[in-house]
């Protein structure tokens, strides 16, 4: 017997475009979410023209896109626009991500959409926010990230401020924004009514300061870019083997003792300089310099298993092909192949919140630009192939 997915008879229609949308979106389908994804007809989606590609497909698109329905609409067009009112009307969840104001000057703001359908979970993801003196701001994922304060914890001391090394800011408010829509489907629960979901990207670079911003607002100081080093743990930072890097995670005493032992320096444990927490982060200069040399002694994997032994924290830096090739991933069910109607096999990263009971899945490929046009139309609209192919000769789909 089939299990059922938790998002199962949830519709949503999604009229996001690049990231931060498309991957909330992706989530949702995830968990059983019937997403239609709305595209600009001849053009779609901005990344299904960005490299690289494979057969003419580009692998930015499908890696954010898969288990959705394609369907083009021309919004520029009268009768493209109630096409998309009565999808609304008959659709849980509405997402877009164009800058504030957009949709209601299209007459497709929560406001305007509510009314046809007051159940309708209505998600807005903005760059700044919709209120505030920045909210007319286009947001980008370098911009926010920059104005979040995440590039100036990121990097060296005496180097510039470095960008994560994915697109960080989108990603985050994506996933906030399909747990912001998770729970205004359950508060519709109890109140029968839909509500509006907004979330700007710099609100959610500025919550994940977390700890940073608390040193700040609680005792004055500014912290700044301090390259692979806790401001509060040491060691917890990258080190140096003989033959690679890797990662060392001792954040309490007792860690450390056991980390001494597998290094074969117990001497270290009761040194004065570093027999406490606070110790040890006020001798960093003088700690982080002798560990390298020991680690550099000897191996990565010799050292990984000795610490590993000893129940101590540490890990080896892989590359990205490393990940995609991990085996541990692969038992995990988080590598996917999927056959694309275009581009053949794809694979993509599976689906990481694993629910027992009711668990999400990756369902279908990628769609090709328009690949369920007709067959939403038909489905939801109830329309004729004779409607059908009249709205596609006036360049309405």
């Amino acid at each position: 017997m089939a299990r059922t997915k938790p998002l199962d008879g949830v519709r949503v229609l999604d009229l996001t475009r690049v990231l931060a949308g498309p991957f909330c979106t992706m989530m949702l389908a995830d968990m059983g979410a019937e997403v239609v994804k709305v595209e600009e007809p001849g053009k779609g989606d901005d990344t299904r023209k960005w490299p690289p590609f494979v057969a003419g497909e580009a692998t930015y698109f499908m890696s954010v896109n898969r288990g959705k329905k394609s369907v083009t609409l021309n919004l520029k067009a009268r009768e493209g626009l109630e096409i998309l009112r009565t999808l609304a009307r008959k659709s849980d969840v509405v997402v877009e991500n164009f800058r504030p104001g957009t949709m209601e000057r299209l007459g497709l703001g929560f406001k305007a959409l509510s009314r046809l359908n007051p159940r309708l979970v209505y998600c807005s993801i903005s760059g700044f926010g919709e209120s505030g003196p920045e909210a007319h701001r286009a947001g980008y994922d370098l911009i926010v990230q920059g104005e979040g304060g995440i590039m100036d914890l990121t990097g060296f001391p005496d180097g510039p401020p470095v960008k994560v090394g994915n697109s960080i800011a989108d990603l985050v408010a994506g996933m906030s924004a399909a747990h912001g829509i998770v729970l205004a489907l359950l508060a519709r629960t109890r109140t029968k009514r839909g509500q509006k979901v907004e979330i700007g990207m710099l609100d959610v670079m500025a919550s994940l300061l977390t700890y940073q911003a608390g040193t700040y607002f609680n005792t004055g100081a500014k912290p700044g870019r301090r390259g692979n080093q806790h401001p509060s743990i040491v060691p917890y930072e990258v080190f140096k083997a003989a033959d690679a890097y890797l990662t060392l995670g001792v954040a309490n005493n007792s860690l450390w003792k056991q980390c001494c032992g597998a290094l074969e320096r117990h001497e270290l444990a009761t040194d004065p300089r570093f027999d406490t927490e606070a110790k040890r982060v006020e001798n960093r200069a003088a700690l982080v310099p002798l560990l390298n040399e020991i680690l550099g002694g000897r191996g990565a994997d010799e050292w990984l298993k000795r610490l590993e032994a000893a129940g101590v924290p540490a890990g080896r830096i892989k590359t990205v092909a490393e990940v995609c090739e991990s085996d541990h991933l692969k038992a995990r069910g988080m590598v996917v192949r999927l056959r694309h109607p275009k581009a053949g096999p794809v694979t993509v990263m599976g689906v990481p919140i694993r629910l027992h009971t009711t668990p999400g899945s990756v369902a279908t490929a990628p769609p090709v630009l328009g690949q369920h046009t007709a067959s939403v139309l038909r489905g939801v609209l109830g329309l004729k192939a004779a409607a059908i192919a009249r709205l596609r000769r006036d360049g309405v789909v």
